[in-house]
């Protein structure tokens, strides 16, 4: 089974031009605008996820298709996307939730902070890691004092 992504082009329809065929409902277009996706011509109200039925030229400039279905990044996601754990609690990371990264560690957003006084990091922020812990600078000073340990800055 393959996986294809495609483009959403909106295009004005020409009033001068003969009507297109919508590849969803078979019937003619004549809106003032029509979506453009698989090489096919379709009302906005017919491109739409198989699974959440979103319009999917709302909801941005890409479409997915597998096993005969066209979906939205999300539910293409949810369905066939791969997920992993976090590193920090260990629990799954749903392949379609917004992730940090470390190395090749990867966190919940809200798992992405110093793992001994859980000082929550942006992206920008200074941090360290000892053995695959997050440390923050203080707490990283604070054990280097004290165990002499230099993990790596990031």
């Amino acid at each position: 089974m393959c996986m294809f992504v495609s483009g959403i082009q909106m295009l004005s329809v020409q009033p001068d031009t003969k009507p297109k065929g919508c590849a969803g409902c078979n019937r003619k277009i004549k809106d003032r605008y029509l979506l453009k996706a698989l090489d096919k011509y379709w009302h906005e109200d017919c491109l739409k996820c198989a699974c959440c039925d979103c319009r999917l030229g709302e909801v941005g400039s890409t479409l997915y298709t597998k096993a005969n279905l066209i979906l939205c990044r999300r539910d293409y996601l949810r369905l066939f996307g791969v997920t992993g754990n976090c590193a920090a609690c260990s629990k799954l990371i749903p392949a379609f939730e917004m992730v940090m990264r470390a190395k090749d560690n990867v966190y919940h957003l809200d798992c992405f902070a110093c793992q001994l006084c859980n000082q929550r990091f942006c992206v920008g922020d200074k941090f360290f890691l000892k053995n695959n812990m997050i440390l923050c600078q203080t707490d990283y000073e604070e054990g280097l004092m004290k165990e002499g340990y230099a993990p790596q800055v990031r």
